[in-house]
């Protein structure tokens, strides 16, 4: 009886050490949980497609009004030299989501069987790293990187096909389910607009909603910068000849432009609304604490400067491009950094596996902004970004170009044409109608740049444009050994 009792009791001990152990086991685990949530941030990304950086109301632009965009650079940092990598859609978001040179994974166009992404390229996407690293990784609306629909395999789960309506809604949905897990979340919502601008310029109906006409006295005037100088590369007047049904405007009429001005603004004014929805949401749900929102584009467009529609060409206005972080634990929010030079095509990757606290792969260019908002840096350790291009289609004659973006000055080059190099002081020069590519003063900025751009092709084995280059004027090499291959 009395070795009964005892085993009774030993039994006892031991379920009640048990249970405590268990209730412990489960605290620390909720713990961790609750640990790895705050030191492991939600993190949204809204994209919207064509916008150039200053068609924004706080970017000074009174021709439009953009409050949801506003309140968010208002509650974090907007970087105002941010500069896609290529201004064109697939190989401008092919670039963003592997954290390379549209031409270093062989994205080159929109055009099939010249945007083939590598299958190790594809494995270290964006939302293959952050899936891996535990998030939950959805994606909504518009993909083309490089597909033209989304793929399986890339990390990503979708909550909304292409398109604007009701992306918004759909990004809701999953918001609300987000409110009670531990888990964190990468949310991406790819906006459409304001690319209809696109479909406005050909006379066709707009995909969500079209925009009347208004009287001339309404609409925007036209810019400063919007008659062609007469250095302005003969391959790009070439490339906007041949394509009518991309360039239509090359006959408008001033009034023509301003409309399509007034319409453009209209269009952004249209995708700022849907993404209010997006950030009140977030805030309505008690997410916001933990949440950081990165707002950006994918390029910009002419939007009238140098007569110029769509993307593509290496104008400021197509490749000059919106680029916010909102993060709540960032003491110095509301502020513009005008000094910095960002790349969203190659910062935007290292800096979400830096918010993600997940190691990105080696060799990669882009930086983590994360230090420099977090006060840990004072300046990113950048001299310059580069950004390239390519006309592609049917009726394009495959004109490619490079700029090289530094605080000061830009250089461009283009592979042919008369022309087609271009030095311009942007500090004095912001619109660019001043060539200084034949003033002697400016020489030595030159030969600085195309040593710059030799250098750089070389180091990211850029070698089709490496043939093109125009040698410092004091050159020790000899132009063959630019070459491959003869062609």
């Amino acid at each position: 009886m009395m070795l009964f009792k005892q085993k009774a009791i030993l039994l006892l001990i031991t379920l009640c050490t048990f249970t405590a152990c268990k209730q412990e086991q489960s605290k620390a685990h909720q713990n961790l949980n609750e640990a790895n949530s705050f030191e492991r941030p939600n993190i949204v990304l809204i994209m919207t497609d064509q916008h150039q950086a200053q068609a924004l109301s706080i970017a000074g632009n009174m021709d439009l009004s953009t409050p949801n965009i506003d309140k968010l650079a208002k509650r974090g940092v907007r970087f105002e030299n941010a500069y896609a990598t290529f201004p064109l859609c697939t190989p401008s978001r092919s670039s963003m989501f592997t954290g390379k040179m549209p031409h270093s994974i062989g994205v080159n166009s929109n055009k099939e069987g010249d945007n083939s992404m590598s299958h190790s390229d594809k494995q270290n996407s964006l939302g293959r790293l952050l899936k891996a690293a535990g998030y939950d990784c959805v994606y909504g609306g518009k993909w083309h990187a490089p597909e033209a629909e989304m793929v399986r395999g890339n990390g990503f789960e979708s909550i909304a096909d292409f398109g604007d309506m009701p992306l918004a809604e759909k990004c809701i949905d999953y918001l609300k389910t987000r409110t009670n897990n531990a888990q964190p979340f990468f949310m991406v919502a790819s906006f459409d607009n304001p690319h209809s601008i696109c479909e406005w310029a050909r006379n066709e109906p707009l995909p969500y909603g079209n925009i009347a006409a208004v009287p001339i006295e309404e609409t925007p005037q036209l810019p400063v910068n919007f008659l062609q100088s007469e250095s302005f590369p003969e391959a790009l007047k070439i490339e906007q000849e041949a394509n009518k049904k991309v360039y239509p405007t090359k006959n408008y009429s001033e009034e023509d432009w301003r409309q399509y001005r007034y319409t453009y603004y209209r269009l952004v004014e249209k995708v700022d609304a849907e993404i209010g929805k997006i950030i009140d949401a977030i805030d309505d749900l008690g997410l916001r604490e933990n949440t950081v929102i990165i707002f950006t584009s994918d390029h910009g467009d002419g939007n009238a400067a140098h007569g110029w529609n769509q993307k593509t060409a290496l104008i400021q206005e197509s490749i000059n491009v919106p680029f916010i972080i909102s993060d709540l634990a960032i003491a110095d929010n509301g502020n513009t950094n005008n000094s910095d030079l960002i790349s969203n095509g190659l910062d935007m990757y290292t800096t979400i596996s830096d918010y993600a606290n997940v190691e990105s792969p080696e060799n990669l260019r882009g930086k983590s902004l994360k230090p420099l908002l977090e006060g840990q840096q004072k300046f990113l350790d950048r001299e310059f970004v580069v950004v390239e291009t390519k006309f592609e289609g049917k009726q394009a004659f495959g004109t490619t170009g490079r700029a090289l973006i530094g605080k000061t000055y830009k250089y461009v080059l283009y592979n042919w044409g008369k022309h087609r190099e271009q030095l311009f002081d942007l500090k004095n020069d912001p619109l660019e109608m001043n060539n200084l590519i034949n003033s002697k003063t400016h020489l030595k900025i030159l030969d600085r740049s195309r040593q710059r751009l030799l250098e750089w092709c070389k180091q990211t084995d850029d070698n089709k444009f490496l043939r093109k280059l125009i040698l410092p004027s004091k050159s020790k090499i000899s132009s063959t050994e630019l070459f491959d291959k003869p062609y």
